[in-house]
């Protein structure tokens, strides 16, 4: 694993329409089997930097493909050819349940 990217698709459509088509877009990324995290604004994989752009390309298309007639996304990319923290390493003790 040598990169990781933070996406936040934003289709321009009207109310509850969007989080149907951010659901699309979860369920893309979900159904590539990578380590994900799914968060309130954002949505992290974590895989080979080619197939991560492959997937950032894929999910303006659905968006599109539902029926947006445009789509705005916020795309962070950490790259690393030796290798990025994992989503655990980064994020695990701060997810932790409270007794």
């Amino acid at each position: 694993m040598n990169a990781s990217v933070a996406i936040q698709v934003l289709p321009n459509v009207e109310g509850e329409e969007t989080i149907r088509i951010v659901d699309e877009v979860i369920a893309y990324i979900r159904s590539t089997g990578l380590s994900m995290f799914v968060g309130p604004f954002e949505t992290t994989i974590e895989g080979d930097y080619d197939e991560l752009m492959d997937i950032v390309k894929r999910c303006q298309i659905i968006c599109i493909e539902q029926n947006a007639p445009s789509v705005m996304s916020y795309v962070k990319i950490n790259y690393n050819p030796q290798g990025v923290w994992t989503i655990d390493k980064k994020t695990k003790k701060h997810h932790l349940e409270t007794k």
